[in-house]
């Protein structure tokens, strides 16, 4: 909504240097001047970035104003939807390298942020006679890395260079167990029974080397070598620990690629976002994080998420064959700046009861945007973080492009499956998606000072 502020930008940092050591006094908790960074139509994907502003810096409101932000996104018969994360506020290009995202708070880092520009996803598989001693030690490395890279320093081993001239540029690395990783380390009984598998929906063409692993880690970045570099890093640590079982990589507008902070448009041209939770409402920790008691979660999920994951294809040669009229009948909002079929604004409220001279609703009954709202779920919502991708072209000539569908929420069955089985029942949307992929995955909450995330699990 127009009245929501824009992260605050931060005071440049020196560029890191190969072996850099750790300046660990001057860190704050990733809750540190949080912002509140959402704005509002259809269920989920959100940012309010959590890391705390420098001493001096000049703040993206006196910079740009006070305009909101956001990112749209789909999903459908076979994918819950929501609306995505807005992104970061624009900022002049070379301020960019500043910005900086606490490892250690609250919560894991790459939730609460707005939208980065480039991001990574990564599943492994423990590797045979891996275990539980095993994958604690590769969590260890892998929070210290993440720790050293966010902060804009070197790996602390064998560092490639890559990043070297770059500052942290809002880099994030979250960390997440699969379903499979409880059987592997004799954890069954910490198992969350919010962690078991997705039902299958109909539209579903899932591939299952695609889908799933043992652990999970999501890297996200405002410079692409940034998050090159940081994804080589964790693959690195890996070792012989555990072997990647797939990886995806996708990209989002770069934070002042427009002269005003905006909602984003995905790769349909929708303007995607425009309603989301946001952490300003009495109940946002509620439907997204894990509380710390009074939960049926076990307690090292506590201030965790659940993160479904799922690539999401759009038929995009389909897609363009339609009219803007058809196009904005599927989603059920105006392709040029967002607002509701019913009229108004992008933050206005849809009438879906309003209708034409003929009596027909404005808004279609299959349209994407009322199918996905939480007043039409019995209140379910999920936070949209998502990444466009585009992998090539195909030998028939189609793109192979479309999300890279991310969202958080506290409980999995109440967010994802209950949208998506709606949206399974006769989403207009649903023709034009195929979700080849899936991954439901525990990220447990932040790591305190001195802690690795998962250390309340692997050392309970």
């Amino acid at each position: 909504m127009s009245d929501q502020s824009i992260p605050e930008a931060r005071t440049p940092r020196t560029p890191r240097t190969p072996k850099a050591t750790s300046t660990t006094g001057a860190k704050a908790t990733s809750e540190a001047g949080a912002k509140p960074a959402f704005k509002g139509d259809a269920p989920l994907n959100g940012g309010a970035s959590e890391s705390a502003s420098r001493a001096g810096a000049l703040s993206r409101r006196q910079l740009l104003g006070t305009a909101g932000a956001t990112g749209l996104v789909l999903g459908a018969a076979g994918g819950a939807v929501g609306y995505a994360a807005r992104p970061a506020g624009a900022t002049p290009l070379a301020s960019l390298g500043a910005e900086q995202v606490m490892f250690h708070g609250k919560h894991q880092p790459g939730i609460l942020q707005g939208l980065q520009a480039r991001g990574h996803l990564v599943a492994f598989d423990l590797a045979a006679g891996a275990g539980r001693k095993e994958a604690a030690a590769l969590l260890r490395r892998w929070s210290e890395t993440a720790r050293r890279l966010m902060a804009g320093e070197a790996a602390q081993q064998d560092d490639t260079d890559v990043a070297r001239d770059a500052g942290p540029s809002s880099l994030t690395i979250t960390f997440g167990f699969g379903h499979s990783f409880f059987a592997r380390t004799g954890l069954e009984k910490q198992r969350p029974v919010a962690l078991d598998p997705l039902p299958d929906f109909s539209s579903d063409q899932l591939d299952r080397a695609r889908s799933n692993g043992d652990l999970w880690v999501q890297i996200g970045a405002d410079d692409a070598l940034v998050a090159f570099h940081a994804l080589r890093a964790i693959q690195k640590d890996a070792g012989r620990a555990a072997k990647v079982r797939w990886q995806m990589n996708g990209f989002n507008r770069s934070p002042g690629a427009t002269s005003h902070p905006m909602t984003a448009r995905n790769l349909m041209g929708q303007m995607d976002g425009t309603r989301n939770p946001k952490p300003a409402e009495a109940d946002f920790d509620e439907r997204i994080f894990v509380p710390q008691s009074g939960s049926k979660d076990p307690a090292w999920m506590a201030n965790g998420s659940y993160a479904v994951v799922r690539r999401i294809r759009m038929l995009l040669d389909d897609w363009e064959r339609l009219s803007v009229k058809a196009q904005e009948d599927v989603i059920g909002r105006r392709k040029s700046d967002g607002a509701p079929l019913s009229g108004g604004t992008e933050t206005t409220e849809m009438d879906l009861e309003k209708t034409d001279k003929a009596g027909n609703l404005v808004v279609p009954i299959n349209a994407h945007a009322r199918i996905t709202r939480p007043d039409q779920n019995g209140g379910a919502a999920m936070l949209r973080r998502p990444f466009s991708y585009h992998d090539g072209i195909d030998t028939d000539g189609v793109p192979d492009a479309g999300l890279l569908f991310i969202c958080w929420q506290a409980d999995p069955l109440r967010g994802f499956v209950t949208i998506q089985r709606k949206l399974d029942r006769g989403d207009a949307l649903s023709k034009y998606i195929r979700h080849e992929s899936s991954g439901l995955f525990a990220v447990p909450g932040g790591a305190s000072e001195g802690e690795y995330v998962g250390q309340r699990l692997l050392e309970g």
